[in-house]
């Protein structure tokens, strides 16, 4: 079970948070009683961002061979996007 902590109670704790994370246990932090963060061991940072590249590997992968834009038609479509007047190519 994951534990959860104000940012006050963490702070005051930081010591025994960090001890926990070393043993494999993760802690949520909250302000005001909403999780704004999570303190886990530094394993499981390390496999969330694997598999978040991996992910993005395959993604890029699956488009690899979709047409391409230029960078000017790009960023005149972002533009026109930004300016509220759609694509430029339309």
């Amino acid at each position: 079970m994951t534990d959860s902590f104000s940012i006050r109670e963490a702070r005051a704790q930081f010591a025994t948070l960090i001890h926990r994370a070393e043993a494999g246990d993760a802690t949520v932090i909250t302000r005001n009683g909403v999780p704004v963060a999570a303190l886990v061991p530094v394993h499981e940072h390390q496999a969330l961002e694997d598999a978040a590249d991996e992910l993005l590997a395959r993604e890029a992968e699956a488009h690899r061979r979709d047409d391409t834009v230029g960078m000017s038609e790009l960023l005149a479509d972002l533009f026109a996007e930004r300016n509220g007047g759609g694509t430029a190519a339309g």
